[in-house]
């Protein structure tokens, strides 16, 4: 059977394969995973069809593939037993093919950054594949060898190296195209970022007064970003050029909330959509959020999840972040940063008082969105926030 890339989305042309799950002459069940590959956006996992033994895998890690490009084979039906002798003659050939062909990217860094010859490196693994142990081995036979022989002027410079190494490692494909879009919002948006700060005082009363009753009626922990989305859908319905794109020389206006949520995932920073806020209560929004996370920590994501959304909003305070200039999702015109959560001594009422404070920072595409309009969205936010009562009865 063909083991084949999937059919990617139309956005995306091409894609890389991340990691091979299985090796040549493994056994495999069906629906194991045998290989996942990553896009612009998600990875996708590729499962076996049926059960049977690895063949041979076409392309290794690293290689980029086409959708529906075969990268490798599975011998449905086979034991691993009754595989072996097939896989003997793929091993005795590999000797004579090129030393690339054998090496998984890790590997190749691996021998790079030693400055290393793959060609004097006997491999150990399948097809005469060279494995990390492989460089690990040759590197401690190298170090073994009489220190007699080595001139103490050649010494001294592999000394001072160890103490300033550095490890050269390839961009993944997620990670690329965050730096291209990071780079195409500063170059083709006129960005300004406008701030103000909100007493986060009464939401923290009313979730330490209500959190155990909505625990136990939803089954889910009441958080400050459902209490953020609500806030925001509030002021995008107020404020529609902020729920607004510019597409040429034309202003889409939604009609509808959908709100981008800032993840960060092992992979990288995602941004997964929560769609139609305006029709969701605190307890869906959580939900909702939940899910997402857990999806974007699992690389389960889809391409329906991160595609759309009008708006983003992403909370620098979960890492200790007291104030930022966020950058725009394109093609939206506007992000909001939520921040740390301080204690800070302000005045109140002509008197000085200790209230746990939040810096918001509003970072708009000054194209098409006026400062009034900036401030005055913002100004919601913080007002919405401060009296979470207006949120729930909708004035």
């Amino acid at each position: 059977m063909e083991i084949k890339v999937p059919v990617l989305p139309e956005s995306v042309a091409d894609a890389t394969i991340a990691t091979w799950h299985v090796k040549t002459g493994e056994a495999v069940s069906r629906d194991q995973v045998l290989v996942d590959i990553e896009t612009d956006k998600v990875v996708l996992e590729v499962v076996a069809q049926a059960d049977g033994v690895m063949g041979e895998i076409v392309h290794a890690e690293g290689a980029t593939v086409l959708a529906e490009q075969v990268i490798g084979h599975l011998n449905a039906g086979a034991t691993a037993a009754a595989a072996a002798p097939a896989a003997a003659p793929v091993a005795a050939a590999a000797p004579a093919a090129d030393a690339d062909e054998v090496l998984t990217p890790s590997v190749r860094r691996m021998i790079a950054e030693k400055g290393l010859d793959a060609s004097k490196i006997q491999g150990s693994g399948k097809n005469g594949r060279v494995t990390k142990e492989d460089v690990e081995k040759f590197l401690s036979g190298a170090t073994a060898a009489p220190a007699a022989k080595a001139a103490p002027a050649v010494a001294a410079p592999v000394a001072v190296a160890g103490d300033r190494s550095q490890k050269r490692v390839p961009m993944t494909r997620l990670r690329k195209t965050i730096a291209n879009r990071l780079l195409e919002a500063k170059n083709s948006t006129a960005m300004l970022t406008t701030f103000n700060e909100v007493n986060m005082k009464p939401i923290m009363e009313l979730r330490k007064q209500y959190q155990d009753v909505f625990e136990k009626k939803h089954g889910i922990r009441l958080g400050f970003m459902s209490f953020y989305v609500k806030a925001v859908t509030e002021a995008l319905k107020r404020y529609p050029e902020v729920n607004a794109a510019i597409d040429g020389d034309d202003i889409v206006y939604h009609n509808f909330f959908d709100v981008s949520i800032a993840v960060s995932t092992p992979r990288g920073l995602v941004t997964p959509v929560l769609r139609d806020c305006d029709k969701m209560n605190l307890a869906e929004i959580e939900k909702a959020i939940k899910d997402l996370a857990i999806k974007g920590r699992d690389g389960k994501l889809s391409m329906d999840d991160l595609m759309g959304g009008n708006f983003t909003i992403t909370n620098g305070g979960v890492f200790g972040s007291l104030m930022s200039t966020p950058i725009i999702n394109p093609p939206q015109s506007a992000i909001l940063g939520m921040h740390k959560i301080q204690d800070r001594v302000m005045v109140v009422d002509g008197k000085m008082e200790i209230l746990p404070m939040m810096y918001l920072a509003l970072s708009y595409d000054h194209r098409i969105i006026d400062g009034k309009e900036s401030v005055g969205f913002l100004v919601t936010v913080k007002e919405l926030l401060e009296d979470p009562t207006r949120i729930l009865l909708d004035i």
